[in-house]
């Protein structure tokens, strides 16, 4: 790594969940060199700690996730700086600036940007600039934050060492020489030299162990050679078809929720309940057709894609033994998300490049303006303007592949909770699924690529869903341990597989402890996912059951004119909560990210202050501890 810095002046380390942060730290490393500042620009998780105190100066480019949590690329490396044997005279040599991207709507806004900016203070390092806090609230999201920034920082770096920017602030390479400098590179192969299967990855029943080997090929040759493809996201853990389909939610009541069965094609599969299944969703193949028309691509060409510098990391193909070709339009459909991902500003930018119409050219350099940040916003963000969208509104512009590659958002796999246990469901997953689907400002109807593609899958037709394993928010309880669940809406997946778990083990003669659970719905008629489970669960000696020490309390926040939620059913069963939590009692939460799992803590704080004569300040301590001790969990979403 020192090899690889000792040239460089600048130093710009990110930590991305969702992609953003990758944009603003390139962009700082871009503008940077186009000012004749060397930069690099990397990954927390592709830099060693160690070294920080060899930096000259270094930008930070945090994300807040979840409920103020690290990005999992930054974990590691965070865990490194709290290390007690750091001295407070560790970084007394670096100079640094942060850069955090959060929403104002979550409790803890920026927490990330704000803890990192203080960890590093204590270690002696020096600020160039006060910490920029990007909002997606803001009504330019997080660019209305960090164009003033980056212009500051900028005007700060040159007045403090004319020679970082030698030749002035302003840009010293021509658009024309930038034009020509994609970092990826596409070699196009003879059909002959290529020894994949050229069978559709979209399949029907009567797949074949082979073909299963071919598809899985072809998805971890495309994924490993695509930008921003995490490596363990690469080859698909298991294939699974949906055997069963259900609505969950009276039709036309503006709900569209869906419960899915699904099996595994062939390997069997193994999870615990409260862990995460991740898809890869199918994009339609006429997208993809007229993506590839709208480029003047060949869709039956083959190609391999790697970066162009050696040196850069913008590949990680770890878990990739080759690179071997595989079909352009695979590649498409495989890797790049054209079809619901919005386009990041750079993309506007190099569009104007290749832009032929006048008209066409300057709209897009103005997009590409801090002038026309806020217009750029309204038409490309707030509408959620797909890639393939935006290269239709701009018939003259046409772009390289290679550029394409580089700039069109990387398709990802999506995260459901399981709703299932596979104690009680060997062998099978259950998902709750709720379309997402919302009206933008100018009337265009939406919906979300995964959910829609789910819902709308037959399982008479038998297709394949690439699928992943992984570990959620919510550890498994042993059956001995009182739960206090609260999963309003579809918060309440997960929730279903440890009521599931927990009914079989009170069955098997263990010495269940008991569980109450708040659900929130709307309307009684329109929206109670899963009444008759939990029902069944509810009644007498059932693991749900009132009399055992349980109970299943439902706000329905719609049928009457004061709007009810779960807290205010949690304020309800004050007793009942405290007498739990008092047992030892751990407490799960479920669901929607924006002021739910606040107002969750805020009713136990209240509760415990009430019936234990405490003060809010000391309820929230016991609480606090209580999460220190593994027994306070939230799993919350977008």
């Amino acid at each position: 790594m020192e090899e690889k810095t000792k040239n460089k002046l600048l130093l710009v380390l990110y930590a991305s969940q969702t992609g953003n942060a990758i944009d603003v730290a390139e962009r700082l490393g871009r503008e940077a060199e186009l000012r004749g500042c060397p930069a690099l620009v990397l990954s927390v998780d592709e830099y060693d700690p160690a070294s920080l105190p060899n930096e000259e100066i270094v930008i930070f480019v945090v994300s807040t996730t979840g409920q103020g949590d690290t990005p999992d690329s930054m974990k590691v490396f965070w865990r490194f700086l709290l290390k007690r044997s750091l001295s407070q005279s560790w970084l007394k040599n670096v100079k640094y600036a942060v850069f955090g991207l959060g929403d104002s709507g979550y409790q803890k806004y920026n927490y990330v940007a704000k803890k990192l900016d203080k960890r590093l203070l204590d270690l002696g390092a020096t600020p160039v600039i006060e910490k920029g806090l990007g909002d997606d609230q803001h009504p330019s999201g997080y660019e209305g934050a960090f164009d003033p920034w980056m212009s500051s920082l900028w005007n700060v770096l040159h007045q403090s060492n004319p020679m970082i920017f030698p030749n002035g602030l302003e840009y010293e390479i021509s658009y024309s020489k930038l034009r020509e400098q994609p970092k990826i590179n596409v070699t196009y192969h003879d059909a002959n030299d290529t020894d994949v299967s050229t069978r559709p990855f979209s399949m029907l029943a009567g797949v074949t162990v082979a073909d299963l080997n071919s598809i899985e090929v072809q998805i971890g040759r495309a994924r490993s050679m695509s930008p921003g493809t995490l490596s363990e996201k690469i080859h698909p853990d298991c294939f699974l078809r949906m055997v069963k389909t259900d609505l969950l939610c009276k039709a036309g009541c503006g709900k569209d929720v869906h419960h899915l069965e699904l099996e595994p094609v062939s390997l069997s599969i193994q999870y615990e309940v409260g862990d995460v299944l991740e898809v890869l969703p199918g994009q339609s193949a006429a997208s993809v057709d007229a993506f590839i028309k709208r480029c003047n691509l060949n869709p039956d060409s083959y190609i391999t894609v790697h970066p162009r510098d050696k040196d850069q990391k913008l590949f990680d193909t770890s878990k990739c033994s080759q690179m071997l070709p595989v079909k352009l339009r695979t590649f498409v459909e495989l890797t790049m998300d054209i079809s619901s991902a919005s386009p990041r500003r750079y993309f506007f930018e190099i569009m104007s490049y290749f832009a032929t119409s006048e008209h066409e050219k300057e709209r897009l350099q103005y997009f590409a303006s801090p002038e026309g940040r806020d217009d750029l916003y309204q038409y490309n963000q707030k509408e959620r303007r797909t890639v393939l969208e935006v290269l239709v509104d701009f018939p003259s512009v046409q772009m390289p592949f290679e550029w394409l590659v580089q700039l069109v958002p990387p398709l990802k796999t999506r995260a459901f909770s399981i709703s299932s246990s596979p104690l009680v469901h060997p062998n099978q997953v259950h998902l709750t699924v709720s379309v997402v689907a919302w009206t933008t400002p100018y009337g265009r109807k939406r919906k979300g690529l995964c959910s829609s593609w789910l819902a709308g899958l037959d399982p008479q037709q038998g297709e394949l869903i690439p699928a992943w394993f992984s570990k959620g928010s919510l550890p498994p309880p042993p059956p001995s341990l009182p739960l206090i669940l609260v999963g309003p809406g579809t918060g309440c997946a997960p929730l279903r597989g440890f009521i599931e778990e927990r009914a079989l083990q009170s069955q098997s003669g263990n010495n269940t402890a008991p569980v109450i659970f708040f659900f929130g719905c709307r309307n009684e008629e329109n929206d109670f996912l899963y009444r008759d489970f939990w029902q069944s669960h509810s009644q007498s000696g059932k693991v749900l059951c009132e009399e055992q020490g349980g109970g299943f309390f439902v706000a329905f926040s719609r049928d009457q004119p004061q709007k009810v939620y779960v807290q205010h059913k949690m304020r309800e069963q004050s007793v009942k909560v405290w007498n739990l939590l008092a047992e030892g009692a751990a407490v799960y939460v479920a669901g929607s990210a924006s002021k739910m799992p606040s107002d969750v803590l805020s009713a136990l704080e209240e509760i415990v202050s009430e019936v234990t004569g405490e003060s809010r300040e000391t309820s929230m301590r016991w609480l606090r501890r209580l999460e220190r001790e593994g027994k306070y969990h939230v799993e919350a979403w977008s």
